[in-house]
């Protein structure tokens, strides 16, 4: 019993974490994204100006469907900004352009995180797909070794998540640093940018969090059937 209510209340704990986090980034999101920026820059004109003062002019920023769909591609050296974030001209736009930027410069300056981060997203995928399938396995057939295998996955995707923190946030400075320099938002528009870029970076601490608890679950639930076998 004591086994049962231990794992209902770290799933609902791992629920609670991930939905505050989501919750607090989209809030900070749309209430940022409806603020005009004093010098009406757009987040492709912030991004263009961050990466050019950087050194990057072969890197490319164009627009990508979805809304908070931002992301860098190493491989095609490409800032993709959701549209809203590339034709938007707000406090959050920015901040999140240059956040992306951020990865860019990570990227040409070799960040070793990111380096590391790179390797370990096929290994992370592979994980991704084989960790339930080895646990739903195991309970099927009652074996343990599969379980173990399964928990296993759950530990290679918590490395990935750590590792994702400090190159998440790593980012998120380089970007308010070049913010700041470049005076790409006015000093009464920088705490706010700073807020949305915090807001997000909740999310990667509520990943790490949640898969944590995740392990924790799994290891309870299991342990306690193998005690009663």
């Amino acid at each position: 019993m004591n086994e049962t209510m231990i794992y209902y209340g770290l799933t609902l704990l791992a629920l609670i974490i991930t939905l505050g986090a989501q919750m607090f980034i989209s809030a900070s999101y749309s209430k940022y994204s409806k603020v005009r920026t004093k010098r009406g820059l757009t987040g492709e004109q912030a991004a263009r100006l961050m990466l050019d003062r950087n050194g990057l002019r072969d890197v490319t920023v164009t627009p990508v469907e979805g809304t908070l769909t931002d992301h860098y591609d190493p491989r095609k050296k490409t800032v993709r900004l959701s549209r809203n974030v590339y034709s938007g001209n707000s406090v959050a736009a920015v901040a999140v352009a240059c956040h992306e930027c951020g990865h860019a410069v990570q990227d040409s300056k070799g960040y070793a995180m990111m380096k590391i981060r790179s390797a370990l997203v096929p290994v992370t995928n592979l994980a991704s797909r084989a960790g339930y399938i080895a646990i739903l396995v195991g309970l099927i057939f009652g074996s343990y070794t599969f379980v173990y295998a399964g928990i296993l996955a759950e530990a290679v995707i918590l490395l990935f998540q750590l590792v994702t923190l400090p190159v998440e946030i790593n980012a998120s400075r380089r970007a308010l640093a070049q913010i700041k320099d470049s005076g790409l938002l006015a000093v009464d528009e920088y705490p706010q940018g700073r807020t949305v870029l915090a807001a997000a970076a909740l999310t990667y601490v509520a990943g790490v969090i949640s898969v944590l608890l995740q392990i924790f679950r799994l290891i309870i639930l299991f342990g306690g059937r193998r005690d009663r076998r």
